[in-house]
């Protein structure tokens, strides 16, 4: 049972270090919508979110003002829609209606993002699957609130080449889609290995199938608390750095549970998982660069920095776990560069690189996450670079993401400008030789020889 003085030993962190509940996001099955005709089964997804949801946004604000702890995002993860709509669609254009009918039912409950228009297609695709995919330029830039995550590899199936050569092409397609605002429609498109079915946080976030009906998951963001404990052990050994940076992620998650618990009793909906993640926002002071640099790494990127993250994205799990009954999700740190203004300025100045990124992937969270990249970057180059971080999260068991913005117009030395939580950064230079005739090989990357465990 959590009592009330846990909290109010958060205050300072709520006041001064950007404490804040990042997402309340429900859960929502759409299995028992199917149905083999279009209409009624848009007609059964809109009047499930909004009959499940429409007291999520009142319920999260009730919280923040009842307990002083803001949360900041109210919102909604569903079945992947390649499964729900395999049935009824026959055409990309189907696959665009159910993502029309997605954003309206977000617009009535008040979320601001709804993720789950989705394929898993980590061992290949159907035919629902690849409409889906190739709907996303339309479905992306002709709604507001969807968000999109395609599965392409895990460590049991090895990775669908062809899917990663398919996705290449579509994120091109999506970012001429959305030139007009530069090519901000790929931000909400999130590729995977090894995804997790209970992730509350978006771009990346779908209700897995095994799932119940509907479920409260809650993401916990707190990287400004971090940042403040690990200034005060500055020159302290690695023992006492690890403890501080424990502790730290205890208190912070606390205040995760509770508000989990209490959404999931107000709302009537079983609690599912707090996900642990340290997420950064644009704003001074809510930065994983940060606590790098605290850490002792000048600038991010430097030599020494993929330790340090070993280090925060380690005993983040260690103190995140013993204060929750549930932990799920991806539970770590994000490294978007976008979404953290130092990370922006680190790859501004030459100190963070993609290859730098990349191997910061292999002991963090998510992976090449918010990464704005020339618009002339070949499809190929994209599908390379997806097929990179596959391979990562597959032969190390964990999961691994893409987030790549081909803005188009712009190239190095330019800015992205998206606004708000996405925030802006500079075109990051790609490695100009090509991999074409490694794509175009074609079929699949077999897992590999560790996955056989059964």
């Amino acid at each position: 049972m959590l009592e009330l003085n846990e909290v109010f030993e958060t205050n300072k962190m709520v006041s001064h270090e950007n404490l804040d509940v990042r997402t309340i996001t429900m859960g929502i099955s759409l299995l028992d919508c199917c149905d083999s005709d279009l209409n009624t089964l848009c007609d059964n997804i809109y009047r499930k979110i909004v009959t499940s949801a429409k007291d999520l946004v009142r319920v999260g604000d009730e919280i923040g003002l009842e307990y002083g702890i803001p949360v900041i995002n109210k919102r909604i993860s569903v079945t992947p829609i390649a499964i729900v709509g395999s049935s009824a669609c026959k055409t990309c254009d189907d696959f665009v209606k159910i993502a029309e009918t997605l954003d309206k039912a977000a617009v009535e409950v008040g979320v601001n993002f709804i993720g789950g228009f989705s394929a898993l297609v980590q061992k290949g695709m159907t035919p629902a699957d690849e409409m889906l995919i190739r709907s996303l330029p339309k479905a992306l830039s002709g709604t507001e609130r969807i968000c999109s995550s395609i599965s392409l590899a895990s460590t049991k199936t090895g990775i669908d080449m062809d899917a990663v050569k398919l996705m290449g092409t579509i994120v091109k397609e999506i970012a001429e889609a959305t030139k007009d605002k530069d090519s901000n429609g790929c931000s909400k498109l999130v590729i995977f290995c090894n995804p997790a079915d209970d992730n509350p946080f978006m771009a990346g976030a779908f209700h897995g199938v095994t799932e119940a009906d509907r479920v409260i998951n809650v993401g916990v963001s707190g990287p400004g608390v971090v940042k403040t404990a690990v200034s005060k052990v500055k020159g302290e050994n690695f023992e006492v750095l690890c403890e501080t940076i424990k502790k730290t992620a205890f208190k912070v998650t606390r205040v995760g549970q509770l508000v989990a618990k209490e959404a999931s009793r107000k709302l009537n909906v079983p609690f599912g998982i707090v996900d642990l993640s340290l997420a950064p926002t644009p704003a001074v002071g809510d930065s994983i660069a940060d606590i790098i640099h605290e850490m002792g790494i000048e600038y991010v990127g430097a030599p020494g920095t993929t330790a340090a993250l070993a280090i925060l994205n380690d005993q983040v799990k260690k103190g995140g776990v013993m204060a929750s009954s549930y932990v799920g999700g991806l539970s770590g740190a994000f490294i978007p560069v976008t979404e953290d203004s130092s990370m922006a300025y680190a790859a501004e100045i030459g100190s963070l690189t993609i290859e730098k990124l990349e191997a910061m992937t292999c002991v963090c969270s998510v992976g090449l996450d918010m990464i704005a990249i020339p618009g002339d970057t070949t499809a190929s180059t994209i599908s390379g670079i997806i097929a990179d971080e596959m391979a990562i999260g597959m032969i190390n068991q964990k999961t691994t993401a893409v987030r790549l913005i081909p803005v188009v117009g712009k190239g190095v030395g330019d800015y992205a400008e998206f606004g708000g939580l996405f925030g802006r950064a500079p075109i990051m230079p790609v490695n100009k030789y090509s991999c074409e005739d490694f794509i175009n090989r074609g079929g699949r990357i077999p897992a590999p020889i560790h996955s056989f465990k059964n």
